[in-house]
């Protein structure tokens, strides 16, 4: 069933995201003829318009980011909390495959808008021979990497792929999370909702730093700072990258919890 939700989840919310991602590109292509040929004419009209172009690329560009967060919010806005919540709460479907069929759709959605960024930029940057040199350097760069980490070169792009998806996962549960718990109320839903993202994003770094400071003053912090000068620098690496994901991991089991149990006992669609 999961599978019938994630596909369901990527249709409505691929209606949004790939006409955007189309935009991007095609003003990418816009802002580098602009910067290629319409800037250097010289003439007041034309240069005005290569500067539209580069400023609706900009725009586009901001705007695709900003669009990603706010449409797989929305999505889990209008699917479970609003009047298409009581279709999909009587599914044969249990809550944490909902919750985790907007957590799937978000974090691909969030994967591909880095790559159309990054596309998006290599477009607009594109000069004749640009590619090969590029593909050159990756290549020499790839070699050189291997050549001296070998195998840990792999896990280190893998912790960061992990750390990336469990960061995203994190964003969009707190999100979900205060408005599972604003839409526990009979009123004033959304505004309880924003009210409660301030509040645990305050309570978080409250918490964040209660222990910190704990750490700190029990000497663990100074035994782990003992700890890692004796490793080595890619050591030292692997231990940040996996105790930053572990770290995310714990704060999105909060979210997580949250917001399936406001989701279970105390959700209000009227």
């Amino acid at each position: 069933m999961l599978r019938k939700l994630l596909k369901h989840e990527f249709r409505a919310t691929g209606r949004t995201m790939l006409p955007l991602y189309l935009i991007l590109l095609v003003t990418a292509v816009g802002a580098n003829l602009s910067t290629r040929k319409l800037l250097e004419s010289g003439e007041g009209l034309v240069s005005l318009l290569g500067g539209l172009l580069i400023m609706a690329f900009a725009i586009a560009m901001a705007a695709v980011c900003i669009m990603s967060v706010v449409v797989m919010v929305q999505r889990f806005y209008k699917s479970l909390l609003q009047d298409e919540g009581y279709v999909m709460m009587t599914l044969p479907v249990s809550v944490h495959q909902h919750v985790w069929a907007k957590l799937i759709t978000s974090a691909v959605w969030f994967a591909l808008t880095i790559l159309a960024v990054i596309l998006s930029c290599c477009i607009m940057a594109y000069e004749q021979g640009a590619v090969k040199w590029f593909f050159r350097g990756l290549a020499d760069l790839f070699h050189e990497i291997t050549t001296y980490y070998a195998i840990n070169s792999a896990a280190l792009v893998l912790e960061f792929l992990l750390a990336c998806f469990v960061g995203c996962c994190v964003m969009c549960l707190e999100f979900y999370a205060a408005l599972a718990v604003g839409h526990s109320r009979p009123n004033h839903k959304m505004a309880f909702s924003v009210g409660a993202f301030f509040v645990m994003q305050f309570a978080l770094e409250f918490l964040m730093g209660v222990i910190g400071n704990l750490l700190d003053w029990t000497g663990v912090m100074d035994v782990f700072r003992g700890f890692t000068v004796n490793l080595s620098g890619m050591t030292t690496l692997h231990v940040a990258m996996l105790g930053l994901t572990a770290v995310s991991v714990l704060v999105g089991a909060v979210y997580y919890g949250v917001t399936v149990w406001f989701l279970k006992h105390k959700l209000n669609l009227e």
